[in-house]
């Protein structure tokens, strides 16, 4: 079966079009009008991505992608009309991986599906077990503990994880992270970067406001330590 793309869009002209031209990508798409239907849906028959509108009818596109991440670490691309408000690191905040603004072009949106999705599992030498004082993580099995408990992260988290964890206490930039998590080739958002290390150090550190795990360095960016 192809990959299967959930998109929740309460304009129905806009809703038609991004079917037909996803479609045309080569993706298997079903489309919801409002947020409930679209959580309906998505306990049918889960989706492999899912591409949500934040301003919708009822329950708002930022309680879809809560209550979809609660219980699944599908990619989730959020849909807003402006890129320069708060609406952004909300939407980031509520779990989702990626954004695109309206108007968007359907090349870009495919791509950055297709990004999202080309990822899945970052790879690291095997089933080795790299540990980071109380934290350890298995990559090729996705499995990260903390003090000898397993914490669930997203697919997204999870690579960045990974990405941070595959050179010790080196500062990986924003771009770098952007190209090697998002697999973004052009200079991207960083806001995408610094809210996916908010979430992250939420699930791996035992204070996230004093980080000591995945530690900022100021004006160059992030690396993992011990």
């Amino acid at each position: 079966m192809g990959t299967r793309i959930l998109t929740v869009e309460d304009d129905e002209r806009i809703r038609i079009a991004v079917r037909m031209a996803l479609e045309d990508e080569g993706w298997i798409v079903d489309g919801a009008a409002s947020g409930e239907e679209a959580l309906e849906r998505f306990g049918e028959q889960p989706a492999d991505v899912v591409l949500i509108d934040l301003m919708l009818p009822g329950i708002d596109g930022f309680a879809v992608c809560r209550s979809i991440r609660r219980d699944s670490d599908v990619p989730i691309v959020m849909v807003t009309a402006r890129a320069d408000t708060h609406d952004v690191v909300a939407g980031l905040e509520a779990g989702a991986d990626d954004y695109v603004t309206k108007p968007f072009q359907p090349k870009e949106l495919s791509a950055r599906i297709r990004a999202l999705l080309r990822r899945a599992r970052p790879s690291s030498g095997g089933s080795a077990t790299l540990r980071f004082g109380d934290l350890e993580i298995t990559p090729e099995e996705g499995l990260v503990r903390r003090s000898g408990d397993e914490v669930h992260l997203t697919k997204t988290e999870f690579r960045l994880l990974c990405e941070l964890a595959s050179m010790p206490g080196r500062v990986f930039s924003r771009e770098q992270l952007l190209e090697r998590v998002w697999g973004y080739d052009y200079f991207g958002d960083g806001r995408l970067v610094d809210v996916h290390v908010r979430r992250l150090r939420t699930k791996v550190e035992p204070d996230p406001a004093a980080p000591t795990h995945v530690v900022t360095v100021r004006g160059l960016g992030y690396k993992l330590q011990g």
